[in-house]
């Protein structure tokens, strides 16, 4: 079974000032509930074959992980994956003008876990949503105020 959980929010700011901000790994921690660090394995910036080393929190345990970035449109939409650990996944941002100085932020996880992590997914699919709700309230939050 796979996970594939999409939320969005509108940031009262230029989508070239959000893409900056959350697409720029180093930010993660300061907005992302779960996440604890992020350690670049390749000199910043961001660019396609960029890689980062997150660890997180999730369900009560910690995850270490390695994003590769595999996609980018600067300003507009920023993909990284995972390929490791017992689930895979994809992390797609998106940033889209609207109204005046606003910006559509579109945060999507999505991926297969293996092994019994499969059995979970819907719970995982469950938290995964309301941490990224959190997660896009918080960044909201920072850049707004």
């Amino acid at each position: 079974m796979s996970v594939d959980v999409t939320v969005e929010t509108v940031i009262g700011r230029p989508a070239a000032e959000v893409a900056a901000y959350a697409g720029d790994p180093t930010n993660a921690p300061s907005w992302y509930v779960n996440i604890q660090s992020v350690d670049w394995r390749t000199e910043p910036p961001v660019r396609v074959g960029s890689q980062m080393d997150f660890v997180a929190a999730f369900l009560g345990k910690r995850i270490a992980y390695t994003y590769e970035v595999t996609e980018l449109v600067p300003g507009a939409r920023l993909v990284m994956q995972t390929a490791q650990g017992p689930f895979p996944m994809r992390t797609t941002y998106t940033w889209e003008p609207v109204g005046e100085g606003s910006t559509r932020m579109t945060l999507r996880n999505d991926g297969s876990p293996r092994g019994f992590s499969r059995i979970a997914a819907p719970v995982m699919a469950t938290a995964m949503r309301r941490a990224t709700t959190k997660d896009l309230a918080a960044l909201k939050k920072i850049l707004e105020g």
